[in-house]
């Protein structure tokens, strides 16, 4: 799976993502790109985008994509918070379905 890390997740989680091509909105140099453009730009590039936006579900729509968008809910977005994610991350990473938000969360 190709899979994109946002830029509002810290770049150093993309390491533990075992198992498939991963690049962070810094490799693509996409950052400080709004939203509405960076979905654009990661239609036909990526199978799966992970993000810790709890708002983007809300404030775009995530039906008409044809990737998987994995939202990270965790006490902060320090990476010693994300770190535990991971294995349910990569757990959810090939069947999270495309045009939708899969929520993987610490409580």
């Amino acid at each position: 799976m190709k899979v994109f890390v946002d830029e509002c997740v810290d770049r150093r989680l993309a390491r533990p993502i075992l198992g498939h091509d991963v690049r962070t909105a810094r490799d693509q140099g996409w950052t400080g790109i709004s939203n509405g453009r960076l979905l654009a730009l990661i239609s036909g590039a990526f199978d799966v985008s992970v993000t810790v936006d709890r708002k983007l579900s809300y404030q775009q729509n995530l039906s008409t994509l044809p990737f998987a968008v994995i939202v990270l809910h965790a006490r902060t977005n320090r990476l010693a918070d994300l770190e535990p994610l991971v294995p349910r991350l990569l757990a959810v990473i090939e069947t999270a379905p495309t045009g939708a938000a899969t929520i993987v969360g610490s409580g």
